[in-house]
């Protein structure tokens, strides 16, 4: 729980179950998040082994977010989270 036990770090992993994202695609995919946090959550991540981040030398910077294979084995985990979600929904 200490590794994805916040508010955000469920939501930036789920998005990047379907592939790496750009860090501007994947912060719009997250209504809410502020840019200080976004950044906060996604360095924790790396930093903890659950992603990567490769930036590419170009201007403007282009950074990409990807799940690590240490990430990707939280798929389960974070797909029975989204189901959980939205059967509560219908309740």
């Amino acid at each position: 729980m200490n590794l994805i036990g916040t508010k955000w770090k469920p939501l930036i992993l789920f998005h990047l179950l379907e592939g790496g994202l750009r860090s501007g695609v994947l912060q719009k995919k997250i209504p809410g998040i502020s840019n200080k946090m976004f950044t906060q959550t996604v360095r924790e991540l790396e930093h903890d082994g659950l992603i990567t981040r490769k930036v590419f030398p170009v201007v403007p910077p282009k950074v990409e977010y990807r799940l690590s294979e240490r990430g990707q084995s939280l798929e389960t985990i974070l797909r029975g989270l989204d189901e959980w979600g939205l059967e509560d929904c219908k309740k």
